[in-house]
């Protein structure tokens, strides 16, 4: 076997072995050379072993490293999104079912937790994760996916922990997805583990399945609650002002009446002291124009004819029409009318008012 594999040589090389075989070696040479060229892709990292040990990374693009087998190329795929759940299982296809796609399910060992008030909620999360660094990530963790799960439930149960259900079923949902996220990828950076954590996901936040209704119910009490407490403050927003507004009405009104009674009085007393003072000056004339000032008051009410008794041929008149009407009493605090009021009816035969312009008493 050895001789025909010489003499299969000697058939293709040309006369003077010596050199063909150096030729040969060469190719050979020249060839195994040219392996160690390598393309790494884009969305890829290239990683040089040499001798099964990391060396160095490469940026996308042409490459270069010696071939094999001083040195070896893994190139992973470093802008790939990855996934992982915890506290479910995803829909997937199962090869042992024919091909069929398996539902997705729960995990009530990862989703069940205990949130901050003693009690316990079923959640749902998704991690989005992508390689940061291929060295990193080749070689200094045995399992990354693996690693990556532990650590955002970890993290998951401790941000649950302290966090009421109420915050965590509502309105903390995206404060506890950053706290989550900031954790993990605390965690990652510690173990060098060339992993950055992207996004983290509530797929699902709720009480466990079985009082999952007895809880709905004391929402919808609580709900009810704040319904009627916003109806309670409305209605009290309402009201109040409503209130304010007219007692201090009333408090502005009583106050113009006060303020009008005391400026009427002391327009009285100033016009009291006024009289006074001019009937100190002058006591006749003073009661002489008091007198004719009241008189002439009275009889602009109460109109009448005074005539003198000694004139004669006076025909009674007794007045029947509009001017005969009793006028109507004022209400209090209504304006006098400047109108006169009408003659008063007189009586059967005395249709004229006789008194004696003397001797008329002041």
């Amino acid at each position: 076997m050895i001789r025909q594999a010489q003499e299969a040589v000697r058939r293709y090389l040309p006369r003077g072995g010596g050199k063909g075989f150096a030729l040969l070696g060469l190719v050979l040479v020249a060839v195994w050379a040219a392996s160690g060229f390598y393309r790494v892709q884009p969305d890829e990292q290239g990683v040089v072993m040499r001798f099964g040990a990391f060396d160095r990374t490469a940026p996308p693009g042409l490459n270069y490293h010696i071939p094999w087998p001083v040195e070896s190329v893994t190139t992973p795929r470093v802008t790939r999104i990855n996934r992982v759940d915890i506290g479910f299982i995803g829909a997937q296809e199962a090869p042992t079912m024919g091909g069929r796609i398996q539902p997705a399910r729960d995990v009530l060992a990862e989703s069940l937790m205990l949130t901050g008030d003693e009690n316990i909620i079923d959640i749902d999360v998704a991690v989005f994760w992508r390689i940061r660094d291929a060295g990193e990530f080749l070689f200094n963790t045995r399992n990354p996916e693996s690693t990556v799960k532990s650590a955002a439930e970890s993290v998951m149960r401790e941000v649950i922990g302290r966090t009421p259900i109420q915050p965590a079923l509502t309105e903390a949902r995206a404060q506890i997805e950053q706290e989550v996220r900031r954790g993990t990828q605390a965690i990652m950076d510690q173990y060098r583990a060339g992993v950055e954590i992207v996004q983290v996901q509530l797929q699902k936040v709720d009480p466990p399945a079985q009082v999952i209704d007895a809880f709905r119910d004391v929402q919808r009490a609580n709900a009810d609650r704040e319904r009627l407490r916003n109806e309670a403050e409305s209605f009290r927003n309402d009201i109040i002002p409503r209130a304010r507004g007219e007692a201090e009405r009333l408090v502005q009104e009583a106050q113009g009446v006060r303020e009008s009674q005391i400026a009427r009085a002391r327009g009285e007393a100033a016009r009291f002291l006024s009289v006074l003072t001019a009937y100190q000056t002058a006591q006749d004339v003073t009661i002489r124009r008091m007198y004719l000032e009241t008189m002439e008051e009275i009889l602009r009410r109460n109109p009448m004819v005074i005539v003198d008794d000694r004139l004669q041929g006076i025909v009674p008149f007794l007045p029947l029409g509009e001017g005969a009407a009793v006028p109507r009493p004022q209400p209090p605090g209504a304006i006098p009318s400047t109108r006169p009021p009408p003659l008063p009816a007189m009586p059967q035969a005395q249709g004229v008012v006789q008194s004696r312009t003397q001797g008329v008493p002041r």
